[in-house]
């Protein structure tokens, strides 16, 4: 079975400040998508789809993806303001993105079978992936069960400021139950702390899965995601700020019994940077993984 991964990328000129501002990480000058590519490779991974804007894409495909073109199939969707069904206009005052589902959606025409989406700024690890490649060998093609890669909640927080997570709630074989979204999270020592819009004062220990957007689906995913970004365009087109998500549809798939969702606990470490001051913590730790022996010290070479 040939396996697709998708990227969402399409936030990335904003986020940074253009691609140039990319910043390496690895001891070798690599950006965080190099190690996810890296990493799906070896996992068995055949296929890359990468999700941007058709304003990057000339920059993209000469600082990035140039370096994948020889080594797996690389194709390119492109999420636009305007890539809507028919019958729907653009807001005049939008101008944020419309959201990870509008990302997957887009790229519908390009994934052939099972499939695993993740974001591009963030650092899964080889287990993830391999996790990733061995659930999507085993679904059925047309089934509707899917699959995310769950991290523990004090592995995700940073040091340097509050986060956003969506926190799982799930059965205790890991079929997943719900996803809550949760702001103003911070460490408190092994535990967590967040202060919802109220000002009331919510206490985790830390040991809660949550979801990074590292998700297992079969094509019939794409069915709902249209259907539910229909709903979502008629109620919320209106608030510039609303954005279209995959664990609200996943959330409201699995409220409807439309589809199950298993969590696959996380077998390495995940890394992000959410804030300036993070980045000299990923980049130790991928030297260290280098010196390990996890990755060679230059990823393409």
């Amino acid at each position: 079975m040939k396996l697709t991964l998708m990227i969402m990328a399409a936030g990335m000129g904003s986020r940074y400040g253009g691609l140039k501002q990319l910043d390496p990480v690895g001891p070798g000058g690599e950006i965080i998508m190099d190690y996810s590519v890296f990493d799906a490779l070896r996992a068995g991974f055949h296929r890359v789809v990468f999700v941007i804007r058709r304003s990057i894409e000339q920059d993209f495909r000469r600082a990035i993806g140039s370096r994948f073109e020889k080594r797996l199939e690389t194709v390119y969707a492109f999420q636009e303001l305007d890539s809507l069904p028919a019958g729907f206009a653009v807001p005049a005052e939008r101008q944020k993105p419309w959201g990870t589902g509008h990302a997957m959606l887009v790229g519908r025409d390009l994934v052939p079978g099972p499939f695993a989406v993740i974001n591009a700024d963030d650092f899964y690890g080889a287990g993830a992936f391999q996790l990733l490649a061995d659930y999507l060998r085993s679904a059925a093609a047309r089934g509707r069960e899917y699959a995310m890669v769950g991290y523990t909640l004090r592995d995700t927080l940073s040091d340097h400021g509050t986060v956003t997570r969506g926190i799982c709630e799930c059965d205790d074989r890991l079929y997943l139950r719900r996803i809550v979204e949760t702001a103003q999270l911070a460490r408190d020592g092994q535990r967590a702390v967040s202060i919802d819009v109220q000002g009331a004062r919510h206490s985790f220990t830390g040991d809660e899965w949550v979801s990074m957007n590292a998700w297992a689906f079969t094509p019939t995913i794409f069915d709902h995601l249209d259907r539910e970004f229909r709903v979502f365009l008629e109620t919320r087109r209106a608030d510039p700020k609303a954005e279209f998500f995959i664990p609200g549809v996943v959330g409201r798939l699995i409220e409807e019994q439309r589809a199950r969702v298993r969590i696959l606990p996380g077998a390495s470490r995940w890394f992000g940077i959410t804030y300036r001051n993070d980045k000299p913590f990923l980049e130790s730790a991928l030297k260290e993984m280098a010196a390990q022996g996890a990755y060679p010290a230059r990823l393409w070479s």
